[in-house]
């Protein structure tokens, strides 16, 4: 019987698409080709913790993410609580507020991103699980009185259109931070990195970042596929990944 009580229901593929550790991968290597893009990612450096540890940045954000897509509702109001008292603390010491548009830009990312994850590695969404996906991110951002969100997901499409139309440029920061990712992670990791942005980016974030499809990874998703349908992908993804972040990896897997 379903617990009525989950923030987001049993039903709802976005607990299948983030239960899995490669999936978060996608959605994070996606989300920081479009972060380093943005015209608010200088909030992003005014702690410096995003370009001092960009990897471990990522485990404490999919931890937040883990608090509120696998939680009671409770749990999970709580957790979106914290994340905007975070946010508050960081206007305070700045004295400026994050603009809306900001706050709506990362949402759309993440709303992108979970469903571009889910059609690589796995299969293509019906309408009606990109609806149910995009009613969880639009819940959270309404708990986070971000404005003007649209009702549901055929709506949204035109509206992240314009996000990418008007909020993101390259900038000096856009190529430190890039900079920082290849420092992370290694010569090897960094283009395997770019290779799967390739992948997933829209359009026009491709042609901000002068990105081109990779002509060899999408011959290897398949096989990866077939191995993942059954579970036998976990060394792949240690390989991937530098020594120091493999146990934060291997616990991204959910059992649900």
């Amino acid at each position: 019987m379903e617990n009525n009580n989950w923030f987001v229901p049993e039903t709802n593929p976005l607990r299948r698409i983030w239960s899995k550790a490669d999936a978060i991968l996608v959605i994070f290597a996606g989300s920081a080709a479009e972060f380093a893009l943005n015209k608010a990612v200088d909030w992003l450096y005014f702690t410096g913790r995003l370009p001092a540890d960009p990897l471990g940045r990522l485990f404490s954000t999919v931890a937040y993410a883990r608090r509120i897509i696998f939680a009671e509702r409770a749990e999970a109001e709580k957790a979106i609580c914290q994340i905007v008292q975070i946010h508050q603390q960081v206007e305070q010491a700045r004295a400026q507020q994050i603009p809306a548009w900001a706050y709506r830009d990362v949402l759309y990312m993440l709303i992108h991103y979970s469903i571009a994850a889910a059609e690589l590695l796995d299969k293509p969404l019906s309408p009606v699980e990109k609806e149910e996906v995009y009613a969880v991110f639009r819940e959270m951002g309404s708990l986070m009185s971000i404005p003007a969100l649209p009702p549901n997901y055929q709506q949204w499409l035109p509206d992240y259109e314009q996000h990418l139309q008007h909020d993101l440029a390259c900038s000096t920061l856009t190529y430190d931070l890039f900079k920082q990712y290849r420092k992370h992670l290694g010569s090897l990791r960094y283009q395997l990195l770019l290779q799967t942005q390739s992948l997933v980016i829209p359009p026009p974030v491709r042609d901000l970042l002068s990105s081109s499809r990779p002509a060899v990874l999408p011959l290897l998703l398949p096989s990866y596929r077939f191995l993942r349908n059954r579970d036998r992908t976990r060394w792949i993804q240690w390989l991937l990944v530098p020594p120091a972040y493999r146990q934060q990896v291997a616990a991204l897997d959910v059992q649900h």
